[in-house]
């Protein structure tokens, strides 16, 4: 029963990241943009997801495609210091838009 709770609460907190789209497209000014999910890396193993609560959205250029010093997996140090913070200080922006704090 709680394995069932639990994805229900995954699922309906993934939606509600889709429903504000990227989080840094949004503290950019840039408004909405569509998102896919990141799961940031700090605190976790390699090869290791963090846990859904700690999922970003991001567009699929601030995720994936944007280059080196734009997207997340094309180099962490470098995205961090584009958007001038952190992967936790930007969870804790995303949950504040999400007035989760």
């Amino acid at each position: 029963m709680a394995s069932i709770l639990s994805k229900k609460q995954e699922k309906e907190h993934y939606a509600r990241i889709a429903d504000i789209g990227c989080v840094v497209c949004q503290l950019q000014g840039h408004g909405f943009s569509p998102c896919e999910i990141h799961h940031i890396r700090t605190g976790v193993g390699l090869a290791q997801k963090s846990h859904w609560s700690k999922a970003l959205g991001l567009c699929h250029a601030h995720h994936r495609t944007g280059g080196y010093g734009t997207a997340i997996h094309a180099g962490v140090k470098a995205f961090e210091a584009m958007i001038g913070m952190s992967e936790v200080e930007l969870l804790k922006k995303q949950l504040e838009l999400l007035n989760e704090t």
